[in-house]
């Protein structure tokens, strides 16, 4: 088990960061919110889920270790793997997650990709005994309350830590805000691609 990487980040992508550790680059899959607080060149601990495939290991990277437990946790319901758990953690911090599910509230768990009704309703049940209590964390997303606002302030974060300019990154957030507003949850990976795809237009 690979508990953490610590590190250079030596690369960013839509979805994942390389980490150099010891020399060997360490490709690690993380939600829109950890890209954006990592920058290219710099030092960097992620709290780390290694998901062993018959033919693949993939590398899970958290800025948080509360995130990290969470996403195991996730995975312990019928249903959900490691990418559907991701997607969680990408819309709700995991102290919303357990407002959510504490409070029963299914509709905001189908505000995930992936999540329908029923699936949320079965969600409630398989997970109502696991994530726990809401703990009130600082900066914890409430309940129906989905990463919403913030989705151009983390895009943006996230061009920069790629290496594009402020004001690149700038033009590239206004260039999909249509796109985000025609989403009932913003979602930042989606964005953060079709942002580099008109980047690399240029």
């Amino acid at each position: 088990m690979i508990a953490f990487v610590s590190g250079t980040v030596a690369g960013l992508g839509p979805d994942t960061a390389v980490v150099e550790v010891g020399g060997v680059g360490l490709a690690v899959q993380c939600t829109p919110a950890t890209l954006a607080t990592l920058r290219v060149g710099e030092p960097a601990r992620l709290a780390t889920s290694l998901v062993v495939r018959e033919d693949s290991l993939t590398l899970f990277g958290f800025a948080a270790d509360d995130e990290k437990r969470t996403f195991e946790v996730l995975q312990t319901a019928n249903g959900v793997g490691p990418k559907l758990a991701l997607a969680m953690l990408a819309v709700y911090h995991p102290d919303a997650l357990r407002a959510a599910v504490a409070g029963k509230d299914a509709k905001a768990l189908t505000a995930v990709p992936g999540i329908g009704p029923k699936g949320a309703q079965k969600l409630l049940l398989d997970l109502k005994d696991k994530l726990g209590a809401p703990t009130g964390a600082a900066g914890a997303v409430g309940v129906g309350s989905p990463v919403r606002a913030g989705w151009s302030d983390q895009l943006h974060a996230a061009l920069v830590g790629l290496g594009y300019a402020a004001r690149e990154a700038d033009d590239a957030v206004a260039a999909v805000a249509p796109e985000a507003d025609g989403m009932a949850t913003p979602d930042v990976g989606a964005l953060l691609k079709s942002a580099l795809r008109g980047l690399n237009r240029r």
